[in-house]
């Protein structure tokens, strides 16, 4: 029996196959792009048969909706932490904020590339994940800025997407270029640059 057979035949936990089965398929799809990325291929990288990447996924787009369900899932998290952790002083919960987003695509998977850069964006399922994700951290900051300054849902909402996409475009760059800037000073001139602008709105006071 060679070693490929062996490790195709090894039997596994059903939870330890698929979490195998998702970081070959995310290795494949970032290396390959979603639509030249094979399911031969993604069972191959697993070491496993088609048959059974099939018994977990019926095809490719399950495949990537599950990553695409996790990776959202940890930029939410990420998010969220970040300005629940940080209550009571809000140019910590900035810097905090986005230091989330350089922390999101320095990560080994780059899981980013999903969130931000898909080539899937035409797809419903896709589409509504992508959307769900960008509505949750917007929110998430709306509902300080709102509990903050006062500002009405509306406006809390305009300035929570605007930071938002300020700190994943920023942090994008900084990525593209290299990180030739170190990522907390990165991080730190970003989250300036937003208090500077939410700092000039009157803190409601009580």
């Amino acid at each position: 029996m060679t070693s490929s057979t062996a490790t195709r035949s090894t039997r596994m936990p059903r939870s330890e196959r698929r979490a195998q089965l998702l970081e070959a398929a995310q290795a494949v799809f970032v290396q390959s792009g979603y639509h030249a990325a094979a399911m031969d291929e993604i069972a191959e990288h697993a070491g496993v048969s088609k048959p059974v990447l099939y018994q977990h996924f019926p095809g490719k787009l399950d495949l990537y909706l599950a990553l695409l369900d996790t990776h959202c899932d940890t930029l939410e998290q990420l998010v969220l932490k970040a300005l629940e952790e940080t209550e009571g002083d809000n140019e910590v919960r900035v810097q905090a904020t986005v230091a989330a987003y350089f922390d999101f695509v320095t990560r080994e998977d780059a899981a980013f590339r999903m969130v931000f850069e898909s080539d899937l964006t035409s797809v419903p399922q896709v589409r509504a994940r992508l959307d769900a994700v960008e509505m949750v951290c917007a929110e998430g900051i709306a509902d300080v800025i709102a509990e903050d300054t006062g500002v009405d849902e509306q406006r809390a909402l305009l300035l929570g997407s605007a930071l938002a996409g300020m700190a994943q475009v920023a942090a994008r760059h900084w990525l593209s270029q290299g990180g030739g800037i170190p990522e907390q000073e990165a991080a730190s001139m970003i989250s300036t640059l937003a208090w500077r602008g939410l700092g000039s709105f009157p803190k409601v006071e009580g």
